[in-house]
C-alpha cells in the first residue's frame, strides 16, 4: 500500500507528502522495490521528513512509498551468537539467519525502581587493571587509546577471561569503525575461538550518519537480550562512542535543528543519556561496557567528552610509549582509575598499595631524567633503591595474555587480586631486591611461580 510520495530529496534528509496519515515518528518507510529505506522522524500536517538509512544515489522526486515496519529491528534470540550485524539490524556475515523473534532497537530505559545497585567486583584475571582501575559488574569504564597500542588484544583478553570465570557474553559496537578494522576484528575473534560468545553490530565509517548514529541502540539490544532473556552478566563494548555524538550532530545540521558550540546538537545531553541509561543492571543481570572514547583535538574539555565522562565510573587510557617499550597491556597506570579506588570500598592495604606503587613509578619517571644527564652512579643510595623497584613493578604489570598465546608462544595466565597485592608489597618492601627485574616481565604471580 502506497502511504506517500517523495518531494524533495537532500543530502540524508527526505520529504514526503503523505497519504496515509496514519503513519508514525519512528515508522520505517521505502520504496516499492524496498532498494531505498528512511526513518520518519517528524510529521507536519500532510507531509513528513525522514532520515535516509542508506545512500540516496539514484533516488529520484516522485518516487512512491510504502510502510517497510513499525520500527528498526533486530534478532532477539539464540540466534544473535557469534553473528554480524549492521546498524538496522541485517546479517552482514554472508551467512542465513531464519528469525525465532524480533524486536525493535529504540526501547525505554530501565525503569528507576528497577536498577540493581547492589553488585560485586568483576575480577578481569589482568594485573594492571584489577589493581589501579578494579571493576564492578554494571561499571561504566571509558577506554582511551589510538590505533596499534594493543585495544583489541585487551578487548580480546577481557572477553576471554571474563566468560572464562562467568560463562556471560560479549556485545562489540562498532559505531564508524573502519570496514577494514571490522573485518579483522571478526576474523580475529573467530581465530581465537571466542566469536560464539559474542555479537557484532557495525555502523563503519562509510555509512551513512543514521547507519552510524542508530549502531549503538541496535549493539544495546542485543546486550539486553543476554542480560533480561539469558539472566546473564554482559559486557558491552563501544567504539567509537563520539562518532555516535558526531553521526547524531550531522543529522541534526541536516534537518536545520539548533546546534550549539563546535556543532553539537543542543539535546546532546539527552542523546547521551538515553544510551548511558539503557546501560544498566536490574535483577536480572548487568551490563558492564567499555567505552572508547576519541578526544577531538586532545581537547578534555570538549563538551561532548565531558558529556560522556560524566557518566563513567572509571577509565582505562591506553599509552604509546608503554606500546614502544614492549609492554603489554600498555595501559598508563597515571591516568588510569576507578571510582572503587577508595580505602572503604576496596580495602586500606589495597589502597596504600596503590598510593605507594604510583609515587615510585612518578618518582622513577623524575629519576630517568637525571640519569639521562649524570649517569645513575650520581643518585643516591635511596633513590637506586627506587629506581630498581619501579622497574620491577614496571615490567611486574606486563602480563602473557591467552588471546596472544600464539604469537607469543607463552601461556596466557589469570591473576588473582590477592597474589598482585602479595606481589607488589613485596616489591615495595624490598622483599625481592636481590632478584633481577627480567625476572618480572611477562609473569603471572611471582611468589606462586618461584615459591
Amino acid at each position: 500500500m502506497i502511504v506517500g510520495k517523495i518531494i524533495s530529496i537532500f543530502d540524508v534528509k527526505v520529504e514526503v507528502i503523505l497519504e496515509d496519515f496514519n503513519i508514525a515518528i519512528g515508522n520505517i518507510l521505502s520504496t516499492e522495490d524496498e532498494k531505498y529505506k528512511f526513518e520518519v522522524v517528524s510529521i507536519n500536517n500532510t507531509s513528513a521528513m525522514c532520515i535516509s538509512l542508506g545512500s540516496n544515489y539514484g533516488l529520484k522526486k516522485g518516487s512512491s512509498l510504502k510502510l517497510f515496519s513499525k520500527h528498526i529491528e533486530i534478532e532477539y534470540s539464540d540466534k544473535i551468537n557469534g553473528r554480524m550485524f549492521d546498524s538496522f539490524g541485517d546479517l552482514i556475515d554472508g551467512k542465513k539467519l531464519e528469525s525465532d523473534e524480533k524486536r525493535e532497537t529504540s526501547v525505554p530505559a530501565v525503569e528507576l525502581n528497577a536498577i540493581n545497585v547492589e553488585s560485586e567486583m568483576m575480577p578481569t584475571g589482568i594485573k594492571v587493571i584489577d589493581f589501579f582501575a578494579p571493576i564492578e559488574k554494571g561499571f561504566k569504564m571509558g577506554l582511551l587509546g589510538g590505533a596499534g597500542v594493543g585495544k583489541t588484544v585487551l578487548i580480546k583478553e577481557l572477553i576471554h577471561n571474563v566468560y572464562t570465570s562467568s560463562k556471560s557474553h560479549a556485545v562489540f559496537v562498532g559505531a564508524g569503525e573502519r570496514s577494514r578494522e571490522g573485518i579483522e576484528l571478526y576474523k580475529e575473534m573467530e581465530e581465537a575461538k571466542l566469536l560464539d560468545n559474542m555479537s557484532l553490530v557495525f555502523g563503519v565509517m562509510g555509512d551513512t550518519p543514521a547507519g552510524r548514529y542508530k549502531s549503538i541502540n541496535t549493539g544495546l539490544t542485543l546486550a539486553e537480550y543476554y542480560r533480561d532473556e539469558k539472566k546473564e552478566d554482559t559486557l558491552l563494548f563501544i567504539d567509537n562512542i563520539y562518532r555516535f555524538i558526531q553521526a547524531k550532530a550531522e543529522i541534526s545540521s541536516e534537518m536545520k535543528e539548533l546546534l550549539i558550540e563546535n556543532g553539537y546538537p543542543s539535546n546532546l545531553g539527552s542523546e547521551i543519556s538515553k544510551v548511558e541509561e539503557r546501560i544498566n543492571s536490574n535483577k536480572n543481570g548487568s551490563i558492564t561496557s567499555f567505552q572508547a572514547i576519541y578526544i577531538p583535538a586532545d581537547d578534555l574539555s570538549d563538551e561532548a567528552v565531558q558529556s560522556v565522562m560524566s557518566y563513567m565510573d572509571g577509565q582505562i587510557v591506553l599509552d604509546r610509549h608503554q606500546a614502544e617499550l614492549g609492554l603489554y597491556p600498555a595501559i598508563d597506570v597515571f591516568k588510569s582509575t576507578s571510582k572503587l579506588i577508595d580505602a572503604d570500598k576496596i580495602g586500606k592495604r589495597h589502597y596504600d598499595l596503590v598510593e605507594k606503587t604510583l609515587q615510585t613509578l612518578s618518582r622513577y619517571n623524575d629519576l630517568e631524567e637525571i640519569i639521562s644527564v649524570l649517569g645513575i652512579e650520581e643518585l643516591s643510595d635511596n633513590d637506586k633503591q627506587v629506581f630498581y623497584r619501579a622497574r620491577k613493578l614496571r615490567n611486574y604489570f606486563s602480563q602473557p595474555l591467552f588471546v596472544s598465546e600464539t604469537f607469543t608462544n607463552i601461556p596466557g595466565e589469570f591473576v588473582n587480586i590477592k597474589d598482585v597485592l602479595d606481589d607488589v608489597e613485596g616489591i615495595l618492601t624490598g622483599k625481592f631486591d636481590n632478584i633481577d627485574e627480567s625476572k618480572f616481565l611477562y609473569i603471572g604471580a611471582y611468589e606462586k611461580r618461584y615459591k
